[in-house]
């Protein structure tokens, strides 16, 4: 997704998706590159955000959690936008719909990106979704974000090497339109972010490499062929692999496989109810199960309803698409 230069428009409507981060590939890194990731883009949490043109910049939004840090990450956005496009520094942001920050969904990225692709549509500059994340320094262990913003779908990305790239796209699959995902929400919780997610890269162990090994094996010979041939119980086991080991692995720094244990319990039960697929995304809180269908899904989520009624469950389907940009 690349926008050419263009009129400028009076106002504009960006909707950008949230995304499931499943793990990384290879926090080993021996080959000569590091991280690399597998993550579902979906159409529910999303950003939806509207811009017009003003004299400078002025940011409102509807009754939504967090409000307030919201519109302040949105002017901090415009203002990096702005330099990045060589734009002036100049909108009245709307936030109609917000995805929740430091909950597993990649807020940030999202934001920062559907703010740059306004200003520009503003403004009728040229917008190069890679290039920004770049400069933001989004995306700088998972290119999911940024992937999940320009195509949506099943990403796998390649990891970092040495250079500022952001990590290469190395898989881009369709999500089978009937599956869903019940995500599992701990309001009461963030995950692991900023300062203290750095500290923990620092100070964990190095992942061994035939932990790494073993993960790329799955994803390569279990989860992407499973997702091609739409089946359900491979795919989703082999997620939950992914998910088991990388979970141990973060958890002197996230107190556990997952970072909420009113999740960890509902997470219990999923696994209990014999859904194959499930697990925790990035850092957490949020929690997620894979289903078949949607009367599966909403079965799943009046049974974890009655067991764990102090958590909140959202039903998402994949998304195959990126952000949608248009008119208000």
């Amino acid at each position: 997704m690349a926008h050419e230069v263009g009129t400028a428009r009076a106002a504009v409507r960006v909707r950008a998706p949230a995304r499931l981060h499943f793990g990384f590939l290879d926090l080993h890194g021996g080959l000569g590159r590091r991280f690399g990731s597998i993550g579902l883009s979906l159409d529910a949490p999303a950003i939806d955000l509207t811009a017009a043109r003003a004299d400078s910049v002025t940011v409102t939004g509807t009754d939504l959690p967090g409000l307030a840090a919201e519109c302040e990450r949105v002017r901090a956005y415009a203002a990096i936008a702005a330099r990045h496009l060589g734009v002036p520094e100049a909108g009245a942001f709307h936030l109609a719909e917000a995805i929740p920050a430091h909950a597993g969904f990649g807020s940030g990225t999202q934001l920062a990106l559907a703010v740059a692709a306004a200003l520009a549509a503003l403004h009728g500059a040229p917008f190069a979704p890679a290039a920004f994340a770049d400069a933001l320094d989004r995306g700088n262990r998972s290119g999911v974000g940024l992937a999940a913003f320009v195509t949506g779908g099943l990403i796998v990305d390649g990891g970092r090497d040495d250079g500022d790239a952001p990590p290469p796209v190395i898989a881009r699959l369709p999500f089978p339109e009937p599956w869903r995902v019940v995500l599992i929400l701990d309001a009461g919780r963030t995950g692991v972010h900023g300062s203290e997610e750095r500290r923990a890269f620092r100070e964990l162990p190095r992942f061994p490499a035939p932990e790494a090994a073993e993960i790329c094996r799955t994803v390569l010979m279990q989860v992407l062929p499973a997702l091609v041939t739409e089946d359900l119980d491979r795919f989703g086991s082999g997620i939950t692999a992914v998910q088991r080991r990388i979970g141990d692995y973060f958890a002197p720094h996230q107190g556990g496989r997952y970072a909420s244990e009113k999740v960890a319990a509902a997470l219990g039960s999923v696994e209990a109810a014999g859904i194959a697929g499930f697990g925790q995304s990035s850092w957490g809180p949020t929690g997620f199960a894979l289903t078949g269908s949607d009367a599966q899904a909403q079965a799943l989520v009046a049974s974890l309803r009655a067991r764990h009624p102090d958590l909140a469950y959202r039903i998402a389907r994949g998304r195959n698409r990126g952000a949608e940009i248009g008119a208000p």
